[in-house]
């Protein structure tokens, strides 16, 4: 029987396996089924998309209930409700606390004070993913990546979409099957998907992507990245899909 718990660090991997690679990436609140604590690791899998995998269990903590959602592309908790005072921890967007107080311009929770700014209320969503996605324009690329320090192609989609109040997997192959296929003309709001990547496009000749071959989030025009990747060898387009 999983049990409801919830991740204490302000970012952490999920992993394949006690020590394994990274497969994903889980922030401060979200929600964890533990299935099983073995020492320093625990197999569980995240509420918000069931994907399995490993975390460090000394950065579990039982379950709360949360009130807020970081919406500043990352944010710190304070020790004091100023901003001179000392930064408890790095907050990434999409992190949940729970809102104790309110002090002036911060929020009191657990963790710190948090500015006002970078919180809305759970349930509040972003109108746009397009306008999420490119909040993360310049983050570097990271495999397994779901935070501004560090983000890939399948994170940075779910990530637009999950802070917009859509629902989306984690990974692209799961993603590929869960958008249902799309043909027509190029537009606002579709994914362009290759074998292992997805690109979102922005427009009816841009897209979005986190990809290996600027290292970062960067956007492209859409019929240059098509023919850059199949010149490269990785492949045509696989699937397009509307948002």
């Amino acid at each position: 029987m999983s049990v409801a718990h919830q991740i204490r660090a302000g970012l952490t991997d999920l992993c394949r396996s006690p020590n394994g690679p990274r497969d994903r990436q889980l922030m401060l609140g979200e929600a964890f089924r533990l299935l099983e604590q073995d020492g320093d690791w625990s197999r569980g899998h995240a509420e918000k998309d069931g994907y399995p995998g490993y975390v460090r269990t000394a950065h579990l903590e039982p379950f709360l209930a949360k009130t807020h959602w970081v919406t500043g592309l990352s944010s710190h908790a304070y020790a004091a409700p100023d901003l001179k005072s000392a930064n408890h921890v790095s907050l990434p967007f999409g992190a949940q606390v729970t809102v104790t107080a309110k002090s002036g311009a911060y929020y009191e929770t657990a963790q710190g004070f948090i500015p006002q700014q970078h919180l809305r209320p759970l349930g509040t969503f972003f109108a746009d993913p397009i306008a999420v996605a490119m909040m993360f324009l310049g983050s570097p690329y990271l495999w397994g990546g779901n935070s501004a320090s560090g983000i890939d192609c399948s994170g940075l989609v779910q990530a637009a979409c999950l802070a917009s109040g859509l629902d989306c997997p984690g990974d692209t192959g799961p993603q590929l099957e869960f958008f249902p296929n799309f043909d027509g003309d190029w537009g606002k709001g579709q994914l362009i998907f290759w074998p292992g990547h997805v690109a979102l496009t922005i427009s009816s000749d841009k897209l979005i992507h986190a990809n290996a071959h600027a290292m970062a989030v960067t956007v492209e025009e859409i019929e240059v990245t098509i023919s850059r990747i199949a010149e490269a060898g990785d492949g045509p387009v696989t699937h397009r899909a509307q948002l």
